[in-house]
């Protein structure tokens, strides 16, 4: 009896781990090709050689370099203009701030993704 009962609550573990991976990957899967190519620009910070260099560190500053900027830098576009804005009114918006461009992606790259996770819950 004690085997059957593990057994089951074993199971049970592995159905609902397995349902919740499924839920994730449709998340993932229902994301834009431009969320996609955001996401991983921003997961490439991570790797060695993106990482900040021992002099960005030592400015101490909270902000990216402009090193690391550039890597983000051509998805933010993409992303941003893959909600119909062109490259003019984004320069005309951001005076072409670099800054102010990857903070307009990662703005409209959460709310895409909200939608995203509040259709899934549909």
């Amino acid at each position: 009896m004690k085997k059957l009962f593990l057994t089951v609550v074993a199971s049970i573990t592995l159905l609902s781990c397995t349902n919740e991976s499924a839920a994730v990957n449709t998340v993932e899967s229902m994301k834009t090709a431009e969320m996609q190519n955001f996401d991983r620009a921003m997961k490439s910070l991570g790797e060695p050689k993106n990482r900040p260099t021992e002099e960005e560190k030592r400015s101490g500053s909270a902000e990216l370099s402009d090193r690391r900027k550039k890597i983000l830098l051509p998805s933010a576009m993409e992303l941003i203009q893959s909600t119909g804005v062109t490259n003019e009114e984004i320069q005309r918006k951001t005076n072409g701030d670099i800054s102010a461009i990857l903070v307009w992606a990662i703005q409209i790259n959460e709310k895409k993704s909200a939608q995203i996770r509040n259709n899934a819950k549909l």
